[in-house]
C-alpha cells in the first residue's frame, strides 16, 4: 500500500514531490494573486474617477493594464523557484526575469512620460509643442538605451567596448549633423528661455510678421505681405529680436508742420487743439505737444503720447483718428498746413 506521505517524499532530479507541489501553488498562487490585485485596482479607480476630476487615475489604470501576463508569471516564477533546486531551471528563470521585468518597468515609465508630455502641451495650447513632443521621445528611447545595456551587463557581457564605440560612434554622428544639431538645440533654447512663442509679432533684421510655428530646425513667420517666412532656430537665437507682442505700451512720436504764414495767437492755439483731441480718444494718453523746429518751408511741431495696446492694427487705427482729428480742428480755426514750396525773392 503506497501511502500520500511515501509520494510527498519521493525524489526527482534532487527535490521531492512536496517541493515541487509546494512551488507549484507558489506560482499559481502568485499569478492569481497579482491578477486579482490588478482587477481590484482598475475597478477601484474606474470609480474613483466617478467622483473626481483628476486623470491620474487613468494614469495608475494604464500603468497597470502595461503589465502583462509574462511579468505576473515571472514573478511568481521567481518566488515559486527558491521552493526547488534546479540549476538550469533556476538560470533560466533569471535570464528571463532580467529581460522581462526591465522590459515592463521601461513600459510602465512610458505611459508616465506621454502622460505627463500630454499634460504640459494641454497647458501651453497656443505654442507650438513639437519641441515637448521630441524631448519625449528623446528619453524613451534613451530609457530603451539604458534598459539594454543593464541587461547585457548583468548577462556578463562587457559593455564597456560598447560604450566606448557608441561614444566614438556618436561623436562621428555629432560632425556630420553639427548644423542641424545647433538647430535642434537652439530650438530647445528658444523654448526654455520663451524670447518669443506663437502668435507674437516679432522683429528680426530686415524681416519682421507674426510667429505661426518653432519647429525642431527652424521657425516659420507670416510676413506682413502675407508669405511665409522660415527662418532657422540658430540664425534667431544669434540676432536681435523685437518683441512686439511683449510690449505693454507702445510710445508713438509723430510730427507736423503748419505755414510760416500762420499768426502767433494760432500757432498757441495749437497745442490746446491737440490736447482736446487726445481727450476724445481712448487707449492713447498725450505725453508732451511742443513747436519744435524752425524748417525750410514750415513751423514743426512733436507729439509724443502712449497706446496702451501693442496691437499694430490697432495702433493704426488710433493715428488715423487722429490725423482726421488734427485736419478737421485746423480747417475749423483756419490753420493752413505746410507743404515742401521755396519763395524766390528777385532783387532789381
Amino acid at each position: 500500500m503506497v501511502y500520500w506521505s511515501d509520494v510527498l517524499r519521493y525524489e526527482f532530479l534532487n527535490n521531492t514531490v512536496q517541493e515541487y507541489f509546494l512551488a507549484l501553488l507558489v506560482l499559481v498562487f502568485g499569478v492569481g494573486i497579482l491578477k486579482l490585485f490588478k482587477c481590484v485596482v482598475i475597478n477601484r479607480l474606474e470609480t474613483w474617477a466617478k467622483r473626481t476630476k483628476t486623470d491620474v487615475d487613468d494614469l495608475i489604470v494604464n500603468v497597470v493594464e502595461r503589465l502583462g501576463s509574462p511579468f505576473y508569471w515571472i514573478v511568481s516564477l521567481c518566488f515559486a523557484v527558491q521552493f526547488i533546486n534546479i540549476p538550469l531551471l533556476n538560470k533560466i528563470v533569471y535570464y528571463a526575469a532580467l529581460i522581462i521585468i526591465p522590459f515592463y518597468i521601461v513600459l510602465c515609465i512610458q505611459e508616465i512620460i506621454t502622460y505627463g508630455t500630454k499634460k504640459i502641451v494641454s497647458k501651453q495650447k497656443k505654442d507650438d509643442n513639437s519641441i515637448v513632443e521630441l524631448l519625449g521621445k528623446i528619453i524613451k528611447w534613451a530609457l530603451w538605451l539604458i534598459a539594454i545595456l543593464l541587461i547585457l551587463d548583468n548577462l556578463g557581457y562587457n559593455i564597456s567596448a560598447l560604450l566606448a564605440g557608441l561614444g566614438v560612434g556618436g561623436i562621428a554622428i555629432a560632425f556630420a549633423l553639427q548644423n542641424v544639431l545647433t538647430d535642434v538645440f537652439a530650438s530647445f533654447s528658444i523654448y526654455l528661455d520663451k524670447p518669443f512663442q506663437k502668435g507674437d509679432f516679432i522683429v528680426t533684421g530686415q524681416d519682421s510678421g507674426t510667429v505661426e510655428r518653432i519647429g525642431i530646425k527652424s521657425t516659420r513667420i507670416r510676413t506682413l505681405q502675407g508669405q511665409e517666412l522660415v527662418i532657422s532656430n540658430k540664425e534667431l537665437t544669434e540676432s536681435r529680436v523685437h518683441n512686439y507682442k511683449k510690449m505693454e505700451q507702445r510710445r508713438i512720436v509723430f510730427q507736423f508742420g503748419v505755414t510760416y504764414e500762420t499768426p502767433n495767437t494760432k500757432l498757441e492755439k495749437i497745442p490746446k487743439i491737440i490736447k482736446d483731441i487726445f481727450g476724445k480718444i481712448k487707449l492713447a494718453k498725450l505725453d508732451r505737444i511742443h513747436f519744435f523746429q524752425f524748417a525750410d518751408s514750415s513751423l514743426n511741431f512733436e507729439v509724443v503720447y502712449f497706446l496702451d495696446s501693442s496691437d499694430y492694427t490697432k495702433y493704426m487705427d488710433i493715428q488715423q483718428k487722429i490725423n482726421l482729428a488734427i485736419k478737421k480742428e485746423f480747417e475749423k480755426e483756419k490753420i493752413e498746413m505746410a507743404y515742401p514750396t521755396r519763395t524766390v525773392y528777385m532783387r532789381k
